[in-house]
């Protein structure tokens, strides 16, 4: 497999003239930007710990809230000036004086290749190696009494946890052989060598969080395989006591009571029965457990209801119901409030509410931009006591930063980006009505627009489905937009922003209903906007990949198309991926029980329709959406005489994780709009 990939990446030469020479001028100062990926803040609310890229690798910074200035690098290796080696990840101790974090260094201070765990202390400036482990930790959480860290641990991993990374080569026991799974494990400051898994060996575990008295865990799992099953994981509460102990040289073996299940939304009843659960969070008095509960089709992209369940099990009580945004995140500020993290119609807003659901009227800001904290999905890091924040802020025409403070005077802590000018025009919030929905979606204009002129215009649709298009910087809508092309960004029905109910409306219906919603969302801006007609084009990513290898079955609107890691046919797809749970619930049942919905929206069974030329991008190890399903439209594309070119990229899973390839894919997607899309020779042209 990985060489039929390498043979068709590197005998494809790049696409020779009409090309912008622009391009990588334009994808050179993108790659300026710096974008931060955490802000954490101190329990008492008065520091900062955030991660930003540094020449050594990703580096650890400490500043004060107020915006004073401070900012100094912490690392266990090298200085703080020239550190040697990278950090990430950092968590608090209750105390506001101890910082938790990963980090690549060795005992020398030298860089290794194993992530380990560490400890600062700020009143001696102390770094200590807390883990001497062989294999991939992630996601530290200090106990609420700061005697221990948790932290995910998958032993001898070899390769990153979930779905969008890179799959191994398939080699031995299909499905038997070689499976990792992700456990819990902890490590008690007082004692190193207390250092044990607190999960049980059959259970890959997805996230966790603390109790309050730091007595138990709630976390979400499932059955092995981990890249497969979170669609139908499951909410367990774990006790700390333990119930054995043993130690040798190698470390200690730790028994504890077996963990309770709380929520099985396979057998729930109501509107959580089916679906997925996420963000399991404590309340301070120990006795409720929140968590988000919705259709999602990805792990980590977070959506749904909020549901309250007793620790002890029972049945979950949806607080959301009807509610026309999209929690993603949540905390509890007290016994009886949330913290709430939520799409609404594009945006991020955030809101205090109180367990009935209602909502707090003087917590609550709305951000058109995207936000997060690096824990989770559209998360903020909240110090309750001082009435703090701290969050990454970008939006199209804003660089990412660091913010903080209190939520209605937010101050930027991090200036990364200070020098960085947007390469985009101005971005709108576009709403319009198809059917009996309302949709939203964003348009970037044109760099230097000229309402006079008329220009070309990228559809892009978003992955997912059960995503939402929010605003950030950079990216294909900055470079399309710095070429002189309108790009319109649509959150059609399936999309988070407006509630379970217009999140669930694709059910059974991919590619039908989403399409009439983007047809009638680009209606809208063509009505509002001078855009060339002859030269609409069409991308997506994952589900858009999807979307613009239906679509253009479907209508011979779009001139010119891109797809990145698609599916072609639902039918062969439901054979061929790592994640077959997952389309259950949006297609009611599997493929062997119902083949007539997964052969409806399959873009290979109307291929003969299709005129687009069309690129298509895919990386050979993507589980998510398997070679193959890009090569099947290809082939049929070829063969049918459309103009059409595979790109695979070797190595790569659902996620690139190579700069040098999501570079070439920018550029190679770029000059295929410019190429099939040329731009006319009369005076009324935009790109003379």
């Amino acid at each position: 497999m990985r060489t039929i990939a390498a043979a068709i990446l590197f005998s494809a030469a790049l696409l020779p003239a009409q090309q912008s020479s622009r391009i990588p001028e334009l994808l050179a100062d993108l790659a300026r930007v710096r974008t931060p990926s955490a802000s954490i803040l101190s329990p008492d609310g008065n520091y900062v710990a955030w991660v930003a890229p540094g020449a050594a690798g990703d580096q650890l910074h400490l500043s004060a809230s107020n915006s004073g200035g401070e900012d100094r690098i912490l690392s266990p290796g090298g200085n703080e000036l020239k550190p040697a080696c990278a950090s990430k990840s950092p968590t608090w101790g209750p105390d506001s004086k101890t910082l938790a974090f990963l980090s690549n260094c060795s005992t020398d201070g030298k860089r290794q290749r194993q992530w380990e765990l560490f400890l600062w202390t700020a009143a001696d400036n102390r770094f200590q190696q807390l883990t001497t482990l062989k294999g991939a930790l992630t996601k530290p959480a200090f106990s609420p009494d700061g005697h221990s860290v948790a932290f995910l641990f998958v032993e001898n991993a070899t390769r990153s946890a979930g779905a969008t990374s890179a799959m191994k080569p398939p080699a031995g026991v299909i499905g038997e052989d070689g499976i990792e799974i992700q456990r819990v494990e902890k490590v008690d400051l007082a004692d190193r060598s207390l250092q044990y898994a607190i999960t049980p060996a059959n259970l890959h575990v997805y996230e966790f969080s603390w109790s309050a008295d730091s007595q138990n865990i709630a976390f979400i799992a499932a059955n092995p395989p981990g890249e497969n099953n979170w669609w139908v994981a499951k909410l367990y509460n774990q006790s700390l006591k333990r119930t054995g102990e043993a130690c040798n040289g190698m470390g200690c073996s730790v028994g504890f009571a077996s963990p309770s299940v709380i929520v099985d939304s396979q057998k729930a009843t109501g509107s959580l029965h089916g679906l997925q659960i996420a963000v399991p969070r404590f309340s301070p008095d120990g006795k409720t457990i929140a968590f988000i509960g919705g259709l999602m089709s990805d792990e980590g992209s977070n959506g749904g209801d909020i549901y309250l369940v007793p620790t002890v099990g029972g049945d979950p009580r949806n607080i959301t119901e009807g509610r026309k945004s999209t929690p993603s995140w949540l905390d509890w500020a007290d016994n009886t409030h949330l913290v709430v993290s939520e799409h609404q119609r594009g945006q991020a807003h955030l809101a205090v509410l109180s367990t009935s659901g209602s909502d707090m009227p003087i917590y609550h800001l709305t951000l058109p931009e995207s936000i997060g904290s690096g824990q989770s999905a559209m998360s903020v890091s909240v110090s309750i006591p001082s009435k703090k924040m701290a969050l990454i802020r970008q939006s199209l025409n804003m660089a990412p930063e660091v913010w903080a403070g209190e939520m209605k005077n937010l101050k930027q802590i991090s200036h990364l980006n200070d020098t960085l000018k947007p390469l985009n025009g101005k971005a709108e919030s576009i709403e319009w009505k198809n059917e009996n929905f309302d949709v939203q979606g964003w348009l970037t204009l044109p760099a230097n627009y000229d309402p006079g002129k008329k220009y070309p215009l990228i559809v892009s649709v978003h992955g997912g489905p059960s995503s939402e298009i929010t605003s950030r910087y950079g990216g294909e809508p900055a470079l399309f937009s710095a070429l002189g092309y309108f790009v319109f960004q649509p959150n059609p029905r399936g999309s988070y922003g407006q509630g379970e109910s217009f999140t669930q409306a694709n059910r059974k219906d991919f590619g039908y209903g989403d399409l009439r919603d983007i047809l009638a969302g680009l209606d809208a801006v063509e009505k509002r906007f001078p855009v060339d007609t002859d030269r609409v084009g069409v991308m997506g990513w994952s589900y858009g990949g999807f979307m613009t290898m239906f679509s253009i079955t479907q209508t011979n609107r779009f001139k010119a198309a891109v797809s990145g890691a698609g599916i072609s046919n639902w039918q062969s797809y439901y054979g061929e991926n790592s994640i077959d749970q997952w389309m259950i619930p949006f297609f009611g049942s599997s493929v062997y029980d119902d083949p007539a919905v997964y052969a409806k929206s399959s873009a290979i069974n109307y291929i003969k329709s299709v005129k687009t030329p069309t690129l298509i991008i895919v990386g050979d190890s993507d589980g998510e959406c398997p070679m193959p399903q890009s090569f099947e439209m290809w082939h049929a594309l070829r063969d049918l005489g459309v103009t059409t070119q595979l790109i695979v990229y070797p190595g790569e899973g659902h996620h690139f994780a190579d700069a040098g390839h999501n570079t070439d894919r920018l550029e190679r997607t770029l000059r295929w709009f410019e190429e099939k899309m040329p731009a006319k020779t009369d005076s009324s042209s935009a790109m003379q």
